[in-house]
C-alpha cells in the first residue's frame, strides 16, 4: 500500500522572493493589513516593555511596529530588500526601538541569547530550510525566551494564493520540529477572530 507523506510546514520554500512589481504589490497589501496578526503575537508572546524581540520575516514592519509601541526593543528581518524599505519608510519610531535588517531564518544577524521573544508571522511556510531556522531561533532566544509562529489557516487541498499558510496539519507538524529542536512548553492553537482564520505554535526555548 502506497502511503503518502503530509506536506511539509515550509511547502513554500522555493516561492521566488518579492521583488519588482508583484513585490510592490505585496508590500502595499502587507502595509494595510498585519494588525490583528501583531496583537496576536505580542498577546501569545506576553511581551514586555524592555524585552527585545527578533521579528523573523517582518516583511513591512507591522508587528515590529506594535512590539515597539508596547515598549520592546525590536530587530526587524527580512530577505527582501524591498519589504525592509517599506518597513523603514512606515516606521517614525527612533533607531533604538526599531531597526530592519536584511537576513533569513536560517542565518539571523543576532547574537546568541540576545532576545526574550522571536516570531515569524505568515513566514515559516516560506523559510528555506525548516531545521536550520529553528537551530537559528534557538541559538538567537535566552533561556526561557519564547518563538511564536502564527500562519493563516488553510484548508487541505488549497492551490495557488490560497494555499500560502498552514492545514491544521501543518501547523502540528510544526510543533513536532520544534520539539524535535529542544524546545519545550509546546502549544498549537487555531484563532477564527479578526479578518480571517489564523493557526499559531508557540513554544520555549530551554
Amino acid at each position: 500500500m502506497t502511503t503518502t507523506q503530509p506536506t511539509p510546514p515550509n511547502h513554500h520554500a522555493s516561492y521566488p522572493g518579492f521583488a519588482g512589481p508583484a513585490g510592490l504589490i505585496a508590500a502595499a497589501s502587507m502595509a494595510l493589513g498585519g494588525k490583528d496578526d501583531a496583537r496576536l503575537a505580542a498577546r501569545l508572546s506576553g511581551i514586555a516593555a524592555g524585552e527585545a524581540v527578533a521579528d523573523i520575516g517582518c516583511g513591512t514592519g507591522a508587528a515590529a511596529r506594535h512590539a515597539a509601541r508596547l515598549g520592546a526593543s525590536v530587530t526587524g528581518i527580512d530577505p527582501a530588500p524591498l519589504m525592509l524599505r517599506f518597513a523603514r519608510l512606515l516606521t517614525r519610531r527612533p533607531p533604538e526601538a526599531v531597526r530592519y535588517v536584511l537576513g533569513t531564518a536560517e542565518a539571523l544577524p543576532l547574537p546568541d541569547s540576545s532576545v526574550a521573544v522571536a516570531w515569524s508571522i505568515a513566514c515559516v511556510h516560506h523559510w528555506a530550510n525548516l531545521d536550520a531556522g529553528l537551530d537559528e531561533a534557538r541559538r538567537v532566544l535566552k533561556p526561557g525566551g519564547r518563538l511564536v509562529a502564527i500562519e493563516r489557516l488553510t484548508q487541505p487541498g488549497a492551490t495557488g494564493l490560497a494555499s500560502h499558510g498552514w492545514t491544521a496539519e501543518q501547523a502540528s507538524g510544526f510543533a513536532d520540529s520544534c520539539l524535535a529542536h529542544g524546545f519545550t512548553g509546546i502549544t498549537t492553537d487555531e484563532h477564527r477572530g479578526g479578518r480571517r482564520a489564523t493557526v499559531s505554535v508557540t513554544a520555549t526555548a530551554p
